[in-house]
């Protein structure tokens, strides 16, 4: 994986910007720290920073094509799982390659079917091309946003980058927070409106959607969309197509010229990467490293509760010795957990999932020290239906997002003359009503069929996208490359129509998919009950965001106190978030997390030095 920035500009000539593109670079040095490449001409100009996964030779960027005067510049973060089959397609219509890696198969791509090539593609991919002849630049993003691309028009210009900081780095931009920011942090956070930068001026390329920009100006295209259609397959060929596309998606998403290993929560999800990969490790007599993490004091201090039934350690355990792997357990503190939250908001340049953040970091720089390259279980609660919202009946008849709960009491945390300019409940109900008009539905479906098809939409643009950005700025923080199988287009598209009773098989979350495994996981993993990834339950982390929070309140300095009513926010950092026991968002960030964001917000508006308008 790598990081990829640029900058058009129609009056400026950029050939006298090194210094910029510089600066541009280096901002996303975690995500590439093997090498990095500028290339600049008078109207266009890419910097590139790579972390080396195939073919150490021969993948340079920015990597340079030409075909007589035709001349093609590509920066590239992503990973093809056609490759093979791309190449040789392309190989039969008299393209050459000088290299055995994805980019080039992704330059060449374009330069044979332009635009459309991206509809070919199988994979997780930021691109920026550069079309000399034409003068135009093409931007895309892979169908489910795995890989980010944020960018901004500024003048007679548009600049890009892997991340917001990139963007940041350059002199036409400032940090600045106007109403709908604003919205964005306190009533949607740490979700974000599709598209939407959070920052003014700046916006992020939507997953599935390309980008044309020229002299004429900007031109959008959605190049791929869920499309509705009846199920017409029985449940057992159902069954059999599912567990080949699983397995399939695993398998390609194993290729690779550095160590590969997986993360194993014990949970179906992971445990079925791990075992496809354990096996296929063994038929090359290798053995598969498995990761885990845990917190100290979890042991004594964990109890079930509704969105988090069970521990992990007994299962992972379990697991581990089934397929014979290597196991990693990473134990984190809270000290460190505490600590770290900074470094979190640093690295997805936003206030986000506060611990749950944090303890990822911190996982992923333990893991980079044994691999470079990690398969994760992301994406498959959203698709086959594993969230407790898809079953409970206050959540079905819900009319806003399920994982979004206390809006009022969100609101109720900011300033009066805050509250009555930003309208938090009133923007949250709009992108949720927004959401919905989006949905492709199916004519002749009854009401219960069309909201689980509401509910599926909104997880996978939504919910699936929060949880990708952690995943990606948090390992790529560390120069660690997650791959995410479940989010495997053509495991989607197959998903999206089959009905709710069949993927709710057995009267079971994710019924299909413990089906279709049926045989090659321990029967105890095939049928436990979804549990979250995991959280602190040491009451010694409540105690310290706590402390820190309350001194932040006093100092007179803190920007967050601009937003906030501090007499409400003192009361919530006294008690320990006691008033949030039910999850604010998502199924883990109760009190200790709605404290741990409030510090993160505070640090982002202090950090980066954010206008507030």
């Amino acid at each position: 994986m790598c990081g990829i920035t640029g900058w058009v500009d129609w009056e400026v000539d950029l050939r006298n910007q090194k210094d910029v593109f510089s600066k541009m670079g280096k901002t996303l040095h975690n995500r590439g720290p093997d090498a990095n490449g500028t290339w600049l001409t008078k109207s266009a100009g890419f910097a590139h920073t790579r972390l080396i996964v195939i073919d150490p030779a021969g993948g340079q960027q920015p990597m340079i094509k030409q075909y007589g005067e035709r001349k093609y510049v590509i920066v590239y973060n992503g990973e093809l799982y056609n490759t093979a089959e791309l190449r040789k397609e392309l190989e039969n219509r008299g393209h050459m390659f000088v290299s055995n890696c994805d980019t080039e198969v992704v330059l060449v791509a374009y330069i044979e079917w332009g635009e459309s090539c991206v509809e070919r593609f199988n994979g997780i991919y930021a691109i920026g091309i550069w079309d000399d002849e034409k003068q135009q630049l093409f931007l895309a993003r892979d169908r489910l946003g795995v890989k980010p691309l944020f960018y901004s028009r500024q003048k007679n210009s548009l600049i890009f980058g892997s991340e917001l900081k990139a963007l940041l780095a350059h002199p036409y931009l400032k940090p600045e927070l106007d109403e709908n920011g604003i919205a964005e942090v306190f009533g949607l956070g740490p979700s974000r409106t599709p598209g939407n930068g959070v920052f003014k001026n700046i916006s992020e390329v939507r997953p599935g959607f390309s980008i044309i920009y020229n002299r004429e100006g900007l031109k959008t295209r959605q190049y791929w969309k869920l499309t509705s259609y009846p199920h017409e397959e029985s449940l057992p060929t159902t069954i059999t197509k599912v567990k080949e596309l699983v397995i399939d998606a695993i398998e390609r998403q194993l290729i690779s010229d550095v160590p590969v290993c997986t993360f194993l929560s014990g949970g179906l999800d992971s445990s079925i990467i791990s075992t496809v990969a354990a096996n296929l490790y063994r038929q090359n007599g290798e053995i598969l490293n498995t990761y885990s993490i845990d917190y100290v004091g979890n042991q004594e201090n964990f109890r079930a509760s509704e969105f988090q039934p069970n521990a992990d350690a007994p299962s992972i355990k379990l697991m581990s010795k089934f397929i014979n792997s290597q196991h990693h357990n990473i134990l984190v503190d809270t000290e460190q957990l505490v600590s770290a939250l900074e470094d979190a908001v640093l690295a997805r340049d936003l206030p986000g999932m506060a611990d749950v953040d944090s303890s990822l970091l911190l996982f992923s720089r333990e893991i980079k020290k044994g691999a470079t390259v990690g398969l994760s279980g992301e994406c498959a609660d959203e698709i086959f239906g594993g969230y407790p919202w898809f079953y409970r009946e206050q959540d079905l008849n819900s009319k806003t997002f399920p994982w979004l709960r206390s809006l009022s009491e969100r609101e109720k945390l900011l300033s009066k003359e805050i509250r009555e300019k930003v309208g938090i409940t009133n923007y949250v109900e709009e992108r949720y009503r927004q959401t919905l008009t989006e949905v492709p539905r199916l004519s002749g479906e009854s009401i219960e069929q069309n909201r689980m098809r509401e509910l599926f939409y909104l997880n996978m643009t939504w919910f699936m996208a929060t949880l990708l950005e952690r995943k990606d700025r948090m390992t790529m923080a560390t120069g660690l490359e997650v791959r995410v199988p479940y989010a495997d287009h053509r495991i989607v598209e197959y998903l999206w129509n089959i009905p709710w009773e069949m993927k709710n098989l057995n009267n079971r979350e994710k019924g299909i998919l413990r089906e279709a495994v049926k045989g090659i996981l321990p029967e105890e993993i095939g049928k436990r009950r979804k549990s979250p990834y995991p959280k602190t339950h040491n009451p010694a982390y409540t105690k310290a965001v706590s402390t820190k929070l309350l001194s932040v309140l006093e100092d007179s300095t803190s920007p967050i106190l601009q937003l906030l009513d501090k007499e409400t926010a003192v009361q919530i950092a006294k008690t320990g978030g006691e008033s949030f026991k039910v999850p604010w968002f998502g199924q883990l960030m109760t009190g200790p997390q709605l404290l741990a964001y409030l510090l993160q917000v505070n640090f982002w508006l202090k950090e980066y030095k954010i206008t507030i308008k």
